[in-house]
């Protein structure tokens, strides 16, 4: 088998853009997910390999009208660096939005 040299541009890293900067977990969680895997069943299948959730939870997490907890959220945030930031990001906007409070 021929292996084809300098066709793809290997990924270093990956970053999360917080343009709009949701607030909202469950729409943070799906704008992530879909950084890190796209928006295509290769992306579901992973999510489903890194957690051991179900198709049909997946999708919802990457609809955005769910958002993963407990052992999901560590899976995630483990295999992915995306989810990692958001959940950081969101933490730390609730201790700076706390301590005005």
């Amino acid at each position: 088998m021929r292996i084809k040299m300098g066709t793809v541009v290997p990924k270093m890293g990956t970053f999360v853009h917080l343009i709009d900067e949701p607030t909202d977990y469950r729409k943070a969680m799906a704008m992530a997910l879909h950084e890190e895997l796209g928006s295509t069943n290769r992306a579901i299948k992973m999510a489903m390999r890194w957690t051991g959730a179900s198709e049909r939870t997946v999708k919802y997490w990457l609809a955005g009208e769910r958002g993963p907890s407990g052992h999901h959220l560590i899976a995630l945030a483990r295999h992915s660096d995306a989810v990692l930031f958001v959940v950081l990001a969101l933490a730390g906007r609730h201790v700076v939005d706390d301590e005005h409070d």
